[in-house]
């Protein structure tokens, strides 16, 4: 197993996520108890320290039975992360009451790294509200000992971020953020790392293989990559690409099945970087996977100033092709549940003016008309 420093520690740089747990008959609310001991068992003998769990996951299932496989092992043998649910407004009020019922649940005294949950457009303004409390109670936790190291994790975009940096960040010990090579452009997840850099984070990824996404890949995409490396796994070229990146520290896999792990565990036995050639073949093939789904929007804003309903054109676009490359998902909805009902894709009234400025000549209208169907909005 590979290892990344963390202050005066060495985490494993593959841990173990906890929300895609194996589970019975399909139902995400019932964990397949002896599947996912023989994991965590597995990783535990295989150097794997580092275990993500959260409030939610799993209809609140995760944290029980993470508690449950961990407890037989000493406690200074593995890091355990949760999360307090911001992603949920209901429970912002709540961080006391839930923190303590999370120290039941995982059976533990005290929380290794704990996290500001999601943060996003959704929930920026409660996060930084001081009348909830959060992150005076956190950091109380913190100087208790009941939390060893405080971060964020974030789906929002770089400007929801770089708010609650400007408000918390002096704070904070590392972030959290969806992280691959698809979404090194797609997401401008990118320009989030160098956010971070510039408040000297080390970086957590989160859906380094983007929901199994990058696991399956054309043949004429495999041809490609297995021509740089032939002996070289799909799955483990994700991996090897987040390698490549030294702000990474921990890379979080949610492991549905024994197979998964054992894989992954064999990527991690290696540090393999890519080189520049590999990292631009590899980039460049992100590249076209998007654009034979995605409209080509530039964000040149031209469109902004000839619509009659002020419609953010730009921002909408962006949403709708993560919506319709991910074929559904929650980033979308999130982000446009802090958006007013009169700025919603589905206030566009059809008049077309927008396309009739638009350089890429892209059917705006149509793509409005669309995204507010799938949205239901």
């Amino acid at each position: 197993m590979i290892y990344r420093d963390f202050q005066d520690l060495k985490l494993s740089a593959l841990g173990m996520g906890a929300m895609r747990l194996p589970v019975v008959e399909g139902d995400d609310a019932r964990i397949d108890v002896p599947a996912a001991q023989a994991m965590v068992d597995y990783a535990m003998e295989h150097g794997v320290n580092y275990y993500d769990t959260a409030w939610g996951y799993h209809n609140g299932q995760s944290e029980l039975v993470m508690g449950e496989a961990l407890k037989k092992y000493p406690r200074d043998s593995f890091y355990l992360a949760t999360k307090f649910p911001g992603y949920d407004l209901s429970n912002m009020d709540k961080v006391q009451k839930i923190f303590e019922k999370q120290l039941e649940k995982c059976q533990v005294e005290y929380f290794d790294f704990y996290l500001f949950h999601n943060v996003c457009e959704m929930n920026i303004d409660a996060y930084l509200d001081p009348k909830y409390g959060i992150y005076d109670y956190l950091i109380s936790q913190k100087k208790a000992g009941r939390i060893r190291h405080l971060g964020f994790s974030a789906h929002g975009s770089y400007d929801v971020m770089k708010r609650f940096l400007e408000a918390y960040g002096k704070d904070m010990e590392f972030c959290q953020i969806q992280l691959n090579y698809l979404d090194w452009s797609f997401q401008d997840a990118k320009a989030k790392m160098e956010l971070l850099a510039e408040y000297h984070l080390p970086v957590w990824v989160m859906e380094p293989l983007r929901g199994g996404r990058l696991a399956k890949l054309t043949e004429e995409e495999e041809a490609k990559l297995r021509a740089l490396r032939p002996d070289e796994t799909v799955p483990a070229w994700a991996f090897r690409f987040l390698q490549s990146l030294p702000q990474v520290t921990v890379t979080l896999s949610g492991m549905s099945n024994m197979e998964q792990m054992q894989q992954n565990i064999q990527t991690f036995e290696e540090d393999k970087p890519l080189n520049q050639t590999e990292m631009d073949a590899l980039l460049s093939m992100a590249d076209e996977m998007v654009k034979k789904i995605v409209l080509p929007c530039t964000a040149c804003h031209y469109c902004v100033s000839h619509c009659p309903q002020g419609l953010d054109i730009p921002e909408l676009l962006s949403l709708y092709n993560e919506h319709c490359f991910t074929q559904g998902g929650f980033i979308a909805p999130m982000a446009l549940s802090a958006v007013p009902q009169e700025k919603l894709p589905s206030a566009c009234i059809g008049c077309r003016s927008c396309e009739a400025v638009c350089p890429q000549q892209i059917k705006i209208s149509e793509a409005m008309a669309d995204f507010a169907q799938k949205l239901g909005m």
